[in-house]
């Protein structure tokens, strides 16, 4: 018999084997689909303009679908999500509220309160909570004071309008547990934490996704749900038969998930009861339900009343009754003892599973930031849909899109077919997967989920992904953008907390990844020096003019970040290589290849004037057509990102390749200008003789780390900030073309808007690049061992390893999320009712990015998958 703590793995081994769907039904419902590029059919890409969070409601989504706390199945053939009305507002609550890239003072950000709290690899148990004021929602407050706000002031959030006040709002929990693949039992919890009764209306809804209103051949067939007794039951000719089933006696209400053209555009429409039908029917009354309880649309309305201080539940059951073509009479589906009993099994066998995944170093609070960092990363997986061919040409039942698509945003990416379950960099603010994010995710993906981490790494691999040049796709807004190449890294650390044994797994990789190193030297190194160049990278507002747009001069920007990427490329396609030549010969030619391409690159940036001998450190920079060069010289990341490149190569691995044992003392003998960066060598405490590859050669690292680890720089008390902090009272100037460009330091949002939306910031601590570069630390503490000591922080005195800087960096990253001496969190900085009152201050998020100075959170709030690293640097640390 499987015990508690095992079976989750059994599941997942099932899973793996293909024995069990486990993964078929999840969390994959996206927060927002409203104001999406996919959504746009406008002329001139105004996504959040074409698309408002007004007609959301009342329009059908053309390629997903959009809830709170929903699922969906892996193909989005049915949706389920709650929708809940205080008796206040003005429309039902289907879907979060917030505003978009022009409404926020900073950029696109939701104006709502929710977390994901739990939820195992296999989504065999989740649970969702969501607060909801019991006031009138103030959508018009929120719009009209944020717009009038500048960049200079602070956000103004729902918290800030009093609608909590005198906790006058209500508590919805939603657990899901599976008692198969394909049959959820779900506890709606309702908890009025005013000091009156009052009443909330809870609306678990059910529907097809609209596939069948497009015009495309063959797919015109529409599928449909009946309601009576309590219960909707669904008839798809793919996924069969699926029932709802609430517990009590529900009024069952139906439409249909068609867009209601007389409201949008005064024009007669495909249904009598469209999309926004349950909405009108609920909060105004109106005939606009069908009265034969059959749509494609439906819900349980339950009228809730619930005393000061109480709470109610309600039991419902989702589940696959009958294959297709499921036209069997349904059954009635169990809420009683049996419903109970899978409920408690899952609860319990999820908690079973992460008390084994916890170290048993790690502190209570701990144990709850990692179970929390995994659960918003399963609850960041969604169904995404996109093919970019039928986007740009339109739909026959569609207005034909504007005749400028085919020359505009993502035109040349026509080959694009995305139609898979993705890991999305933030549900709501980014329901659309960015490739280097994805990166960073399948790295605490691979802890609980290994097998669908790789599936994620190879996904955006393929050839319906990558570009027939070789190029990654970088995100929905453009896809032609670049990111930071960090995807063989990731790749490399997938495999190897996977185990290091999956050889299929690197090599197809590796062959993919061969076209796009390809790319990067053909694209990205105009003058063929090997510096590059590369545009924002990721790296959005840090430099004194925005590195995607045109340069305010004739020349070209050569980057310290883009030239270190790609040296750190380079080692880890090397690593790879030289880990499958000693299964298969064939790739040792490969491994040289990307030892002498990494030489050439490392070397490049000192002969180019990338790195500053003076100020120890490395800049951007202009290279003129005259030949001549303007330093960029501000402290940022962008001169810290060269430490990643690293790697070593043991006396072992050498003699298991003679080929590139024999080709490195070849290089190394005729190339000697080459031997900094491959010249350092030592013998391990393991007697193993180790060569050192790196960028950053044993003199520079402690230069440099000199500038990291000082508390005026980019030291904080909660990790490193992105800009140096020298530049409060130095802001670095540069004049070009007749116009003058300053950085200066902000350890929150940047007041400049230099590169718009949510990119707006300077300074503060960001977890991907502070992640990269504590794993730097601990390759070179592989290489140097205890007998490398630094000084940290800078001018304390303390000398530490290189290993105990990574800890302590750990340490500071993870103290952003745990209460501190005074019992407050700093991510939530001075927000009192998160510090403070008992029934939030225990709820966690994974805010984008921190304060520079004093950590609270800042960008996308509620979960950002490259957050949820903090859980790696606790499975590390704490073991």
């Amino acid at each position: 018999m499987t015990s508690a703590s095992d079976a989750e793995h059994t599941r997942l081994a099932q899973a793996n084997a293909g024995e069990q769907p486990w993964r078929a039904w999840g969390p994959y419902l996206s927060e927002r689909a409203w104001g999406t590029v996919r959504e746009d059919y406008s002329e001139h890409g105004t996504a959040w303009d074409y698309f408002p969070h007004d007609w959301a409601r009342s329009r059908a989504y053309r390629w997903n679908e959009d809830g709170m706390g929903g699922v969906c199945d892996d193909r989005q053939t049915f949706c389920f999500a709650l929708a809940l009305w205080n008796g206040q507002d003005p429309i039902l609550k289907e879907r979060m509220f917030g505003l978009g890239g022009d409404g926020g003072n900073h950029g696109e950000d939701v104006k709502e309160y929710w977390w994901y709290e739990d939820s195992t690899p296999t989504h065999s148990f989740m649970r969702w909570r969501y607060h909801y004021p019991q006031a009138a929602f103030p959508y018009d407050d929120l719009v009209a004071v944020n717009a009038a706000r500048g960049r200079d002031e602070t956000e103004y959030e729902l918290v800030d309008t009093g609608v909590f006040d005198e906790d006058r709002y209500w508590a919805v929990t939603v657990d899901y547990a599976k008692a198969s693949p394909t049959d959820m039992c779900i506890v709606v919890n309702v908890a009025n934490r005013g000091p009156d009764t009052a009443t909330l209306h809870v609306l678990p809804t059910l529907w097809f996704r609209n596939t069948w209103s497009w015009g495309l051949p063959g797919r015109d067939q529409v599928p449909v749900l009946t309601g009576g007794d309590g219960r909707l039951v669904g008839e798809h000719w793919v996924l069969g038969q699926i029932v709802l089933q609430g517990e009590g006696d529900p009024t069952v209400l139906c439409c249909d998930n068609e867009t209601n053209t007389q409201r949008l555009w005064g024009l007669a429409g495909r249904s009598e009861y469209p999309k926004d039908g349950i909405n009108d029917h609920v909060v105004d009354g109106a005939d606009t339900v069908n009265p034969d309880l059959t749509g494609t649309k439906g819900a349980l309305h339950y009228k809730l009343s619930v005393p000061a201080g109480g709470e109610m539940w309600i039991r419902l059951r989702l589940t696959l009754t009958a294959p297709p073509p499921g036209d069997e009479a349904p059954p009635l589906l169990d809420l009683g003892k049996d419903f109970d009993k899978v409920v408690a099994a899952r609860r319990a066998e999820a908690d079973a599973y992460f008390a084994a995944l916890t170290p048993k170093r790690a502190t209570r609070e701990e144990a709850a930031v990692l179970r929390k960092a995994i659960a918003g990363l399963m609850w960041g997986k969604q169904f995404y849909h996109f093919d970019v061919e039928q986007w740009l040409g339109g739909d026959p039942a569609s207005v034909p899109p504007p005749a400028g698509r085919k020359h505009g945003r993502n035109s040349a990416w026509w080959h694009m077919n995305s139609f898979d379950v993705i890991s999305m960099p933030d549900p709501w603010e980014y329901p659309w997967y960015a490739a280097w994010d994805l990166a960073f995710h399948c790295v605490t993906l691979a802890r609980v989920d290994p097998e669908f981490a790789k599936q994620q790494v190879l996904l955006l691999l393929r050839e319906w992904y990558m570009h027939p040049n070789g190029q990654i796709p970088a995100y929905e807004w453009a896809f032609g953008d670049v990111n930071p190449p960090v995807h063989a890294w990731a790749a490399l650390r997938v495999f190897e907390i996977d185990g290091g044994r999956d050889y299929d797994f690197l090599a197809r990789v590796m062959h993919k990844l061969l076209l796009n190193f390809t790319w990067w030297v053909n694209r990205k190194d105009i003058n063929g020096n090997n510096v590059f160049e590369g545009g924002f990278l990721g790296l959005d507002n840090v430099g004194p003019f925005d590195r995607s747009a045109a340069l305010p001069v004739a020349g070209v920007l050569e980057q310290s970040d883009g030239t270190g990427w790609m040296a750190m490329y380079a080692l880890n396609l090397l690593d790879m290589a030289v880990r499958l030549a000693e299964h298969d010969h064939a790739y040792e030619d490969v491994a040289t290849k990307f030892f002498e391409h990494f030489a050439y690159i490392a070397a490049a940036a000192y002969h180019q004037g990338l790195w500053d001998e003076e100020d120890s450190f490395f800049y951007d920079q202009l290279r003129l057509p005259d030949g001549s060069t303007v330093p960029l010289k501000v402290r940022s990341v962008v001169g810290l990102l060269p430490l990643a490149a690293t790697t070593t190569l043991s006396s072992r691995t050498l003699g298991r390749l003679p080929e590139l044992a024999a080709r490195l003392r070849w290089f190394l003998t005729n190339k000697p200008a080459y031997a900094d960066v491959v010249g350092a060598r030592r013998l391990s405490g393991d007697g193993l003789k180790r060569r050192l590859l790196s960028m950053v050669g044993p003199e520079q690292i402690v230069r440099i780390l000199a500038r990291m680890l000082d508390e005026e720089e980019f030291l904080s008390q909660y990790g490193l900030r992105t800009l140096s902090r020298r530049h409060l009272d130095k802001p670095f100037t540069v004049e070009l073309g007749g116009q003058e460009f300053t950085v200066g330091y902000e350890p929150a949002e940047s007041t400049s808007g230099l590169f718009g939306g949510n990119s707006n910031w300077r300074g503060p601590i960001w977890m991907p690049t502070n992640y990269l570069l504590i794993c730097a630390l601990r390759d070179y503490a592989a290489f140097f061992g205890d007998d490398l000591v630094i000084e940290h922080p800078t001018r304390s005195g303390k000398k530490r390893t290189l290993n105990e800087v990574a800890d302590d960096l750990s340490d500071r990253l993870i103290s952003l999320f745990v209460p501190d001496a005074w019992g407050r969190r700093p991510m939530y900085g001075a927000c009192e009712l998160f510090q403070n009152h008992p029934d939030w201050k225990d709820l966690i998020a994974f805010p984008e990015y921190f304060h520079g100075d004093n950590g609270a959170g800042l960008g996308a709030w509620h979960q950002t998958g490259w957050t949820a690293l903090v859980a790696d640097l606790i499975l590390t640390t704490r073991r």
